[in-house]
């Protein structure tokens, strides 16, 4: 989407270089990543201090995304907090398995890697603390109960420990690329950065006063869609008022209510951690599963269950023809009000008594819808809604139930 446009009123021949400058923030947000190429998501949620917001200087929107755009943080270290709330419904745990197969862990995966172990920041709140030297070494330890999960990346080499299983996985920095982008993003730095691409002429852009996270003094920008018909209500990035490095971020929805996505650090120092944080060797007895054969795993798995005379029985369309309808996705409407529609290639969604037991839970998780392109089920989170069609088409986006069914009929 357009880059960040700001309500500050500015003269016409600075516009070129302000737009210049917001673009040069939307994609240069804070260098410092803490996982590295392998999976850069963490996300923390930082209580403020008791002591008041502190007195600052004052700043424009436009002043404090160049800050944030020059900020040059390569070492920090710290504990951090990142707490998701989609209100998606209770499903005894089906959710977590869900996801993991949609991340790529199937037969033959480890409970180390992290395209899989990563997707649990999605829902409720978890503890972390990372660590970060430069490009090229990063840590994250996600803490469980009587258990941890690491993520290190020194050098060429990416490991994943699961302390539960005993299981590690092994990667490299030139494999990894593709799997960041299946990762969800979880540091401020992230969320901000995705924020910005998304802010265009129909957000407002301020700042929003002062705030400190973690002992830091920070700005607080706020992110304000002008359209109606979006579930966002507002986000909020709290900015460190030395580094230009985003602490905190905290999206809000249109429906009111906790935070849907509340990260930021608890602590942070900016300090070089010690070379040591970084160094790792699996443990004695511990089942080491490479990045090649988990991929090798995972498309073995997956050919063998496609190709069951039971699994064909219930596939509406070939897995290509799915692929197809996937890469015709085009995307309707603009801002904070666009949204992604595609042809699945198939049959709709099982509901009703033709959908058997499993239309019966697929109608209770979302509701039934109908207008001028017929019928279809919504399902919805407090963010995201998705419409999918009795014929099989799909749309999707941060968008209200009524937004979807305007732009399902407006494209019949």
């Amino acid at each position: 989407m357009a880059p960040y446009a700001s309500d500050d009123s500015t003269t016409g021949g600075e516009v070129d270089e302000q737009r210049s400058g917001r673009r040069k923030a939307a994609r240069y947000v804070v260098p410092v990543t803490v996982m590295g190429v392998a999976a850069a998501t963490i996300g923390l949620v930082p209580a403020l201090a008791d002591s008041g917001d502190p007195d600052l200087p004052k700043i424009t929107a436009q002043q404090l995304i160049e800050k944030m755009a020059k900020s040059d943080v390569q070492q920090l270290s710290g504990t951090v907090k990142i707490s998701t709330d989609l209100g998606l419904p209770d499903l005894g745990g089906l959710e977590s398995s869900l996801m993991s197969g949609a991340a790529g862990r199937g037969e033959g995966g480890s409970s180390a890697d992290p395209t899989a172990k990563l997707m649990e920041l999605a829902s409720g709140t978890h503890t972390l603390r990372v660590a970060a030297d430069g490009p090229d070494k990063q840590k994250l330890s996600l803490l469980e109960n009587a258990a941890e999960y690491s993520l290190v990346h020194n050098g060429r080499d990416v490991w994943g420990y699961d302390s539960k299983s005993n299981e590690v996985y092994h990667g490299t920095a030139s494999q990894s690329p593709k799997r960041e982008k299946a990762q969800p993003p979880a540091m401020p730095k992230d969320f901000a950065e995705e924020a910005l691409k998304a802010a265009d002429d129909t957000t407002s852009v301020t700042v929003d006063g002062t705030a400190q996270v973690a002992g830091r003094d920070a700005y607080k920008l706020l992110i304000k869609p002008k359209q109606s018909g979006t579930t966002v209500g507002a986000i909020t990035v709290a900015v460190d008022a030395k580094t230009g490095l985003p602490l905190k971020f905290t999206l809000t929805p249109a429906s009111g209510g906790a935070a849907v996505v509340d990260a930021g650090f608890t602590q942070v120092s900016f300090a070089k951690p010690a070379a040591s944080t970084f160094d790792f060797t699996p443990p004695k007895g511990a089942k080491v599963t490479e990045e090649k054969d988990s991929d090798r795993a995972h498309h073995k798995a997956h050919d063998e269950g496609f190709h069951k005379g039971e699994a064909r029985k219930h596939a509406p369309k070939s897995g290509d023809d799915l692929g197809k309808g996937l890469d015709g996705m085009k995307t309707i409407g603009e801002g904070w009000n666009s949204i992604a529609t595609f042809d699945t290639g198939g049959e709709g969604m099982p509901s009703g008594e033709a959908g058997g037991d499993l239309g019966g839970f697929v109608d209770s998780l979302g509701d039934k819808v109908t207008g001028k392109f017929g019928s279809g089920t919504v399902f919805s989170t407090r963010l995201v809604n998705a419409l999918i069609t009795d014929d099989g088409e799909v749309y999707v986006g941060m968008v209200t139930k009524d937004a979807l069914v305007k732009a399902a009929d407006a494209g019949k």
